[in-house]
């Protein structure tokens, strides 16, 4: 019998991402309320609208510093509705580290970066590859 390599590359299906705007008020009000250190939580999709992202997970143990967010992923608690990330930089840039893509890359379809001044304008979401994707406020 032969073992075959499977190949792990994933194949990028667009999604049209949304986000209710209570839960993006929630995120910055977060944000703003533990700077100057980083917030960290996990998104969560409606049960009903798949693509729509409803709320915010806190992960009981999360560290959250002034460099960093240490997500205890043990602790994630088994729901398929749970589709990515978010977390804060206390700098203006919202723009992903190498630790912030390789969490990327095995946590998740889509995440949230918020930047200083943690407004509507200050956040980017990104696909699991760390390119930059649209996400619609509704």
């Amino acid at each position: 019998m032969l073992f075959l390599k499977k190949n792990k590359t994933r194949q990028h299906t667009k999604v049209d991402w949304k986000i209710k705007h209570n839960c993006l008020d929630l995120i910055i009000e977060c944000a703003k309320s533990i700077y100057p250190n980083e917030f960290g939580a996990l998104l969560r999709v409606d049960d009903q609208q798949k693509s729509t992202i409803s709320e915010i997970i806190l992960l009981p143990g999360t560290v959250q510093g002034e460099t960093h967010t240490i997500f205890k992923l043990h602790m994630m608690p088994i729901d398929f509705n749970i589709v990515g990330t978010v977390h804060s930089h206390p700098s203006p840039f919202p723009i992903p580290s190498d630790a912030d893509l390789e969490l990327f890359r095995k946590h998740g379809r889509v995440h949230i970066i918020i930047a200083n001044p943690y407004n509507y304008f200050s956040w980017k979401a990104y696909d699991y590859n760390g390119d930059e994707i649209k996400i619609e406020v509704v």
